[in-house]
């Protein structure tokens, strides 16, 4: 395992936890795996696990591109994430917002849904 690889599995715990990553890797595949190794090394281990931003901070930029991009099902993912990054709620409404000017109203208004069910669901499992 590469330096990368485990800095990115190390951060990809972290933010996604222990148990959505366990499930990940115990679910990867010969097909697949390459894929999870290089998301693993450039996404956690290259971006993630850079110390140039927070933690809260990369979340938030990833809440908007992924809102923006019309991205549910990693939007969702990453709107639980914050339980660990440090965003609040009222961090994650700042982003649609943006994400409302920049990227269009329709994509703020389904990731606002997507949020407040996350959110709520969190609470639940509080």
């Amino acid at each position: 395992m590469s330096d990368r690889h485990a800095r990115g599995r190390a951060a990809r715990r972290a933010v996604l936890g222990e148990a959505h990553v366990d499930r990940a890797e115990a679910a990867a595949t010969p097909f697949d795996a390459p894929f999870q190794a290089l998301i693993t090394e450039a996404a956690w281990g290259h971006v993630w696990a850079s110390d140039r931003l927070t933690r809260r901070e990369r979340s938030l930029i990833t809440i908007a591109l992924l809102a923006g991009l019309g991205n549910e099902d990693e939007l969702a993912l990453h709107i639980r994430a914050t339980a660990r990054t440090g965003a609040s709620p009222a961090d994650i409404a700042e982003a649609l917002m943006h994400v409302a000017i920049y990227a269009g109203v329709p994509r703020a208004n389904t990731a606002f849904r997507i949020a407040r069910e996350a959110l709520a669901a969190m609470e639940t499992e509080a």
